[in-house]
């Protein structure tokens, strides 16, 4: 490392964003890739099935197998279609769901870019996948396509508020919005375990990230006895496999951003090195847990998912952030002028 830091140093900071954006790509794709695979697995355990074992050492190789499958199948676009806006909006929806992780430190000094505003960064990339999932649904000129992408949008929008004042607990617990200042902050206690408020915030955190993530019991946007296959129904071939590629990378992302604020990211046992590998288990664990709620669960109506949103998720989020505050308030009092 210290024989190439100085190389590195001496080429421009462009070409070395560039550099760690594009292998941090490949590696969150190959990851995402199996995530795939760790999830039905996971699936089937839980079902007490096998999952996918043929293709390949305990099924290993299964996502390759559905990669090749997906390339070779044909493309269609229906005769009706926005030829355009269908064509682009796989490409839409995956350009956010890369970008989130573009300030995650995976260690310190360990990233593509270390914003003091990651946080909000983070929070508005991640919204913009919106975009992706109207231009798809209005794209495909399908009224089941249209009907699940407004109830998509509208699912998005109402629980983006209280998943942001979740993720902002462990803001106002560390005083920064820059990622690596909230990890650095949890040296001591992870904020998980800070008494009673940040149980509730991570517990309020999983609640809107299946939520937002439009996965089970929240998935009401391709309920498959009223939408099929919801706002993708008319993809197929590589554009319904850049969809699905985009969606793991989003629930990827919101699970780094989980184990990083609130259990730690990178600490661990062990030697500096296994920072990385800590917070890489940390994030899996957070998706395992989102993977056994969409499982467990049976869906719930549309209905019932806004008013859990505007009526108690949204209001008991703003009450944390404010105990949050008073208890910031009242930690300084205590510590007193000197502190």
């Amino acid at each position: 490392m210290s024989s190439t830091a100085p190389i590195l140093q001496a080429w421009p900071p462009v070409v070395v964003a560039a550099i760690a954006g594009f292998i941090v790509l490949n590696v969150i794709i190959g990851l995402v890739t199996y995530v795939t695979l760790l999830e039905r697995k996971f699936a089937a355990r839980m079902q007490s099935r096998i999952g996918p074992y043929r293709v390949g050492p305990h099924g290993l190789l299964q996502p390759i197998a559905d990669a090749l499958k997906l390339m070779m199948k044909e493309d269609i676009i229906p005769a009706a279609a926005d030829r355009p806006v269908f064509n682009l909006a796989p490409i839409v929806f995956l350009i956010p769901c890369m970008l989130i992780f573009a300030t995650i430190p995976f260690a310190p000094g360990l990233g593509v870019a270390d914003l003091n505003i990651g946080i909000l960064f983070f929070l508005a990339v991640s919204s913009m996948e919106i975009v992706g999932l109207f231009m798809a649904g209005w794209g495909s000129n399908n009224k089941y396509a249209l009907l699940s992408v407004m109830r998509a949008v509208n699912q998005i929008i109402s629980y983006d508020l209280p998943f942001l004042f979740a993720a902002l607990v462990p803001v106002m617990l560390a005083g920064s919005l820059r990622l690596s200042d909230i990890a650095a902050a949890q040296a001591g206690l992870w904020f998980v375990a800070y008494p009673v408020i940040g149980q509730l915030a991570f517990l309020a955190f999983i609640v809107t990230a299946v939520a937002a993530e439009n996965r089970a019991p929240f998935d009401i946007l391709e309920a498959e006895s009223e939408l099929v296959a919801g706002f993708r129904v008319e993809y197929s071939g590589m554009k319904f496999a850049i969809i699905q590629l985009a969606e793991y990378a989003h629930v990827l992302g919101t699970s780094f951003l989980g184990a990083l604020l609130f259990l730690g990211a990178w600490a661990g046992p062990g030697p500096a090195w296994l920072g990385p590998v800590w917070f890489l288990l940390k994030a899996l664990c957070v998706f395992l847990l989102l993977t056994w709620v969409r499982w467990s669960f049976v869906r719930i109506r549309v209905d019932q998912i806004l008013r859990l949103s505007w009526k108690l998720m949204l209001p008991a989020t703003l009450l944390l952030l404010f105990a949050t505050a008073a208890v910031i308030v009242l930690r300084g009092v205590l510590r007193g002028p000197h502190a």
